[in-house]
């Protein structure tokens, strides 16, 4: 068993200490709420070294929360494929590939090769060694994604990508029209209680999330938008966006059949047709962790996202 401990945040502040926990567990996704919330029901969570309780109980911040962790599951070695990359920055410390819709990103019970991480093990690293994914995208999401080359480069990369100067920009097209051409979302994120593998918002539950937007485009019943991320949760563009009423275009997840109200007969057989999220990570600015120089990467519109745009009518991209 190993001893765990970290001092709660404010991201932390007043939410349920299970919720915390599997947070702060992200390296652990063999843990799961249940188990969490097991764990507490029999003592083995403190909160500033008393027993927890409950797994309701509310944490504040700068409560110091300890448990000891079993070891984790072996680990299943990522197997070398020799694939073809994108690449949109590379240095000694870190690279920036454009992935394309339709890639995995890291292997997974149901993908355990043909992803982005196969491709770099064959590419960049030798065996025994591993690198760093610092921000991954969905299997439906396309644009730049960052690879750390040390372990060290990748918490200060992460790091600098939650600074306040930093800018996390995504093109999207919606079903609907924003009431106005920039805008500001703010409503809590935390996992669907009904359906572990979506996300839902809540006013009161859940991590702060912030995302703003602006139009980019109108037409015909669809926007084109440019979102930035203030925060980075799980799906936030797409449940944010889905709780506004404008479901991204070919979303599997939170997207409604809306095509049926295009009047347009071709609009509405493209965005039938879309075989995914109509959602690109645009572009990202930082500074880089090792120059302190700032850095801004951005990867073109992809072939069948551009071709959604040019169908719909959406051409006024001002980014």
């Amino acid at each position: 068993m190993t001893l765990r401990t970290f001092r709660a945040d404010r991201g932390d502040d007043r939410e349920r200490l299970d919720r915390v926990l599997q947070r702060h567990l992200a390296d652990r996704p063999d843990i799961t709420r249940a188990r969490i919330q097991r764990w507490i029901g029999e003592g083995a969570v403190t909160v500033n070294g008393v027993a927890a309780g409950k797994p309701s109980r509310r944490v504040l911040t700068g409560d110091t929360v300890a448990l000891e962790l079993p070891p984790p599951p072996p680990r299943r070695e990522v197997v070398a494929q020799e694939m073809p990359l994108s690449v949109l920055f590379e240095d000694e410390h870190l690279l920036a590939l454009d992935k394309p819709p339709g890639i995995v990103v890291h292997p997974t019970k149901g993908h355990r090769d043909g992803t982005v991480l196969n491709a770099l093990m064959a590419r960049y690293w030798g065996e025994g060694q591993q690198p760093g994914l610092v921000n991954r995208l969905d299997r439906g999401t396309s644009g730049v994604m960052l690879v750390a080359k040390t372990p060290a480069l990748h918490a200060a990369l992460a790091r600098s990508l939650r600074r306040k100067d930093a800018g996390k920009e995504y093109l999207t097209v919606i079903y609907g029209t924003p009431p106005a051409i920039v805008g500001r979302i703010e409503r809590r994120i935390l996992r669907d209680p009904e359906d572990r593998i979506r996300m839902t918002t809540s006013k009161e539950e859940g991590r702060e999330s912030v995302t703003l937007y602006k139009q980019m485009a109108g037409a015909g019943g669809l926007s084109l938008l440019l979102c930035r991320l203030l925060t980075g949760r799980t799906h936030q563009i797409r449940v944010h966006l889905k709780s506004q009423g404008w479901p991204i275009v070919g979303d599997p997840l939170y997207g409604e059949p809306r095509w049926k109200g295009i009047a347009d007969p071709k609009v509405a057989e493209a965005c039938r047709e879309f075989p995914r999220q109509a959602l690109h990570a645009y572009r990202l600015s930082f500074v880089h962790p090792a120059t302190g120089a700032p850095l801004e990467i951005a990867a073109p519109v992809p072939e069948d996202l551009a071709s959604l745009i040019d169908a719909a009518g959406l051409h006024s991209l001002k980014a």
